[in-house]
Parts: C-alpha cells; sequence; structure tokens
C-alpha cells in the first residue's frame, strides 16, 4: 500500500505520516490504533506495537480455558457440535487443537500418544511418520499443501515458534509415493485429503473460518477448520460412523 493510500485511509496528510514514519513526530494512539486497522495488523502485533510507543494494550489476551471466555467457548462448540457427523477442530494461531468435535478422534486411531501431548498440532500430527502420513494416500500433494499454508502464515508474521515448525516439518521423511509431487499453487481451488481409516478411504475438504471483528487476542488467532465429503462414499462412511458412537 502506497504512503498516499495509508493517508487517505487513515484520514491523515501524508505530511504528518511521513513524520511518523522518520520518527519526526510521535503518533497518538488513536492514530496507531487507526493505521494498525487499515493494514490489518493482527491483534497481538497491535498490542505490541502500541507498548513500543509507550501505551498500553488495547486488547484483552486471555486463554480459552479462563472463566471470561465461557462465551467463547460455547460458541466454538456449539459451531464444532453443529458440523457434525463431519470433523471439525478449532486451531490455534500454531496449529494446536484447542477443541474438536467428536468425529475427529476416529481419524487418529494408530496416532502414536508422544504427537498427542501435551498439545496435539495438526500440521505435526498429519506429516509425521508416527502420524497420519503412512495412512494419506496423497501424501505428497498433501504435504506441500500444508507446508504452502505455513509458508503464507510466516509472511503475514515472522513467528519464532511458526518458523521452528517449519524447519521440523520439512525434517520429515519426503513421501515416495507414485503421485506427482509439486509445490501449493494459488490456482488451486481445492486439495482434498485422502486418509485411510478403519471404516474405509475417507476423501474430505477442508474450510477454515474466522470469527468476525473479536476483541480478544486469542480469540482473533482461532480458526475453525471444518471437513467435508469430497464424495458420496465418504459422506456415508462418516455418518455411519457418527451413527455407530
Amino acid at each position: 500500500m502506497s504512503q498516499l493510500a495509508l493517508a487517505t485511509l487513515a484520514e491523515v496528510s501524508t505530511r504528518h505520516l511521513s513524520f511518523v514514519e522518520s520518527g519526526r513526530s510521535s503518533p497518538s494512539r488513536e492514530l496507531l490504533l487507526h493505521l494498525a486497522e487499515q493494514l490489518e495488523v493482527p491483534l497481538r502485533e497491535r498490542n505490541r506495537l502500541l507498548l513500543a510507543a509507550g501505551y498500553a494494550p488495547a486488547f484483552a489476551e486471555r486463554a480459552l480455558t479462563d472463566e471470561g471466555m465461557l462465551a467463547a467457548r460455547e460458541a466454538v462448540r456449539l459451531v464444532l457440535d453443529g458440523h457434525e457427523p463431519y470433523p471439525a477442530l478449532a486451531i490455534d494461531s500454531h496449529w494446536n487443537v484447542q477443541a474438536a468435535n467428536r468425529c475427529v478422534a476416529p481419524l487418529l486411531v494408530g496416532v502414536l500418544p508422544h504427537l498427542m501431548t501435551p498439545k496435539l498440532n495438526v500440521l505435526r500430527v498429519s506429516l509425521h511418520p508416527e502420524g497420519l502420513a503412512p495412512r494419506i494416500l496423497n501424501l505428497a500433494r498433501w504435504r506441500a499443501h500444508l507446508l504452502g499454508r505455513l509458508a503464507r502464515d510466516l509472511e503475514l508474521r515472522a513467528d519464532p515458534a511458526l518458523h521452528a515448525l517449519m524447519l521440523e516439518l520439512q525434517r520429515y521423511p519426503s513421501p515416495k509415493l507414485n503421485e506427482p509431487t509439486r509445490p501449493y499453487e494459488q490456482g488451486d481451488i481445492v486439495v482434498p485429503l485422502q486418509l485411510r481409516t478403519e471404516a474405509g478411504v475417507l476423501s474430505l475438504i477442508s474450510t477454515t473460518t474466522v470469527f468476525g471483528s473479536p476483541l480478544e487476542v486469542s480469540l482473533s488467532e482461532l480458526a475453525i477448520e471444518a471437513f467435508f465429503p469430497a464424495d458420496n462414499t465418504t459422506a456415508r462412511l462418516l455418518k455411519e460412523a457418527h451413527a455407530a458412537v
């Protein structure tokens, strides 16, 4: 975004914005928040920006398990349970599972315990050789897809934890399957997860949903990953498995 465009959106002169950028003028708390909103800076980073400028943080940060987050937990649970008989889970900004519906557990059968505790990380469990990787039929494509999503996360925020996770995942054995291996491309509409389970082979596509206009850091970083059947066989198998619970 150009300086002129940002100044127009922030409703300040380009001269004043230039002075702020060069350090010749100190921005007000309101201007910092306004600029951060226009630039879609994550709430956590907005708090850090305010602290660096000598202002108090503007957004609360509480764990999802906090007493004051009861309404948020209930909303998350409502969304997850409402997605059954299909799998859905809530993940934080580091891809750690914070909550899941009952349809997720059957997919994790066979995953070794050390990958499930203390935090179940979606990317680690998916690509680790002792996780789901041996049962993913299109592992090369799915691996490229997940690493592509993680790379985009790193572009948006230089998070050391995400960088460490990327290095860890890249060290895992590369899939040696008879399938095309190519990086994720922007033109891809959807990449299915083809997973061999006790019920049969499931073909799943996923969507990611975030909460609109959150005013709390943890909630702003929470995403719902919802899986849908990519074919009629998968839909039938998931409904049968859910009915048997």
